[in-house]
Formats: C-alpha cells, sequence, structure tokens
C-alpha cells in the first residue's frame, strides 16, 4: 500500500533536499533534427537553476548549443523530478565552481573544452505514486506554484 500523499509544500521541501544532495540527474537533449539523446550528467542547484557540464565533443553539448530545450530527470521511477527548461553557456562564479566540483567530484574548470550550461527551469514535476499524479507540478511556466 502506498503512502498518502504529500502536501506540495513537503514535496517542494523533499525536491529541494534532493536537489542538494542527489549528484546526478538523466538529461535529454535533441539535436536540430529531433534526434533525442540522453546522458547521465552531475547537476549543481544554484539560485532555482541547475548547472551542468560537459565536453564540448559530446553530443549533449553540442545539442544544447543548437537546440536549447532540456529535459532533466532526478531519482528513480517512483520517487522522481521531472525537470523542462532552456539552457545556455554560462559563466559562474568561483564559489559555484567550488561547489560543483565538490558535489560531483569533478573539476572542469581547468578544462578548456568542458563549458557550463545554466539551465532555467520551466516546468518541474515531482511525484512518487499514481496518488501524487494530480497534483505534481510544482512550476509551471518558470513560476513556482508552491
Amino acid at each position: 500500500m502506498s503512502e498518502p500523499p504529500r502536501p506540495l509544500p513537503v514535496r517542494k521541501q523533499d525536491m529541494l533536499h534532493r536537489f542538494e544532495h542527489d549528484v546526478d540527474a538523466w538529461v535529454s537533449t535533441a539535436s536540430l533534427d529531433g534526434t533525442p539523446y540522453l546522458m547521465p550528467l552531475s547537476f549543481l542547484w544554484s539560485d532555482d537553476t541547475l548547472l551542468l557540464s560537459t565536453s564540448v565533443t559530446n553530443p549533449t553539448a553540442r545539442n544544447l548549443q543548437a537546440n536549447p530545450k532540456v529535459q532533466l530527470t532526478i531519482g528513480q521511477v517512483r520517487d522522481v523530478i521531472h525537470i523542462a527548461g532552456t539552457a545556455a553557456v554560462t559563466d559562474i562564479t568561483d564559489t559555484e565552481g567550488d561547489s560543483f566540483a565538490a558535489k560531483a567530484g569533478f573539476d572542469p574548470r581547468p578544462l578548456s573544452n568542458y563549458p557550463f550550461f545554466r539551465v532555467i527551469p520551466t516546468k518541474i514535476q515531482t511525484w512518487r505514486e499514481l496518488n501524487e499524479l494530480k497534483d505534481r507540478i510544482l512550476m509551471d511556466k518558470g513560476v513556482w506554484l508552491v
């Protein structure tokens, strides 16, 4: 039997906890011709955005530079956070770089071919079981609903 659905403020708190403590997300991009590509990448939640870094030769980086639409999924099938957003190459602060490196266990800053991408979420959904699907949207059109 599943647990009762979490109130929306609890779901947001759980989500923010996951953003702080989970290290990796599945990142889904598409080329201009629509070819999808799925890749696990480390992330950092910073100022209501997600920071990612990957080699410029990786399809994810090429796709994001050609088509900024991105989707990320964090968690497991029965405890998932799904994020839609737009991404762009970005400069980061030293604090963000240090935090990313500490969390990911990898510092891409010394590598000239590893840009950072800042993902601005436009929609965030989170749910555990069927009973949480009805109220799964926490952010829509870039605006927090909770």
